[in-house]
């Protein structure tokens, strides 16, 4: 895929978080390497168009960079992708809170992208169906991920097995959120689809 603007900002973002974090560990790592496979993944990715989740298509790059150009473990790599991120004041301030991510203003939009999807214009961009809660249920958003594009992303990368480290990291994002996410399966752990429900806490 083209190595635009947008894939060079979200990778200085991760970048600059995880090596913040690492800064503070005390680790010895290879900045430059890490920063120069991330280009190449992003490079050799397929592309998937202006999906909604391309901040999460960069996440899954430079999650495989991380583990190829440090000698730390999956489970090390995680660890430092979320201290670094859970840190970074601007990345708060990005996300939102429950209120702006619940708001009911922005369910068109959302029921907007499921129907696009649903088109698989792109091989490697999610495929989702959006689910509103009603007062009888626990959540009051739901998403039912039929494709999931960090996985076709590991996948192509040879490095499936690294997904389900990145599927960790939306309970991170909700609690940043104040938000409660409720999930069965994942893609990434060999279901048929991963079943997101968010509610407030």
């Amino acid at each position: 895929m083209e190595y635009g603007f947008t894939q060079k900002l979200f990778g200085y973002f991760y970048h600059s978080s995880c090596m913040k974090q690492a800064a503070k560990q005390r680790l010895n790592i290879n900045k430059k390497a890490i920063k120069q496979e991330y280009v190449s993944i992003m490079k050799n990715a397929k592309d998937i168009g202006k999906s909604r989740l391309m901040s999460s298509y960069c996440m899954g790059a430079y999650f495989i960079a991380l583990n190829r150009k440090t000698p730390l473990s999956p489970e090390a790599c995680f660890e430092l992708y979320k201290n670094g991120l859970s840190s970074n004041k601007l990345f708060h301030m990005v996300l939102g809170n429950v209120d702006s991510y619940l708001d009911k203003k922005k369910m068109p939009g959302r029921l907007k992208w499921s129907a696009d999807s649903h088109l698989r214009r792109y091989e490697n961009d999610w495929v989702v169906d959006i689910i509103e809660g009603t007062p009888q249920d626990d959540f009051e958003l739901g998403y039912d991920y039929h494709t999931c594009g960090i996985c076709n992303l590991c996948r192509d990368e040879g490095c499936f097995e690294l997904a389900k480290y990145l599927c960790r990291m939306d309970y991170v994002l909700a609690d940043m959120m104040q938000m409660k996410l409720i999930r069965t399966k994942t893609i990434a752990e060999g279901a048929d689809l991963c079943d997101f429900r968010y509610g407030r806490k």
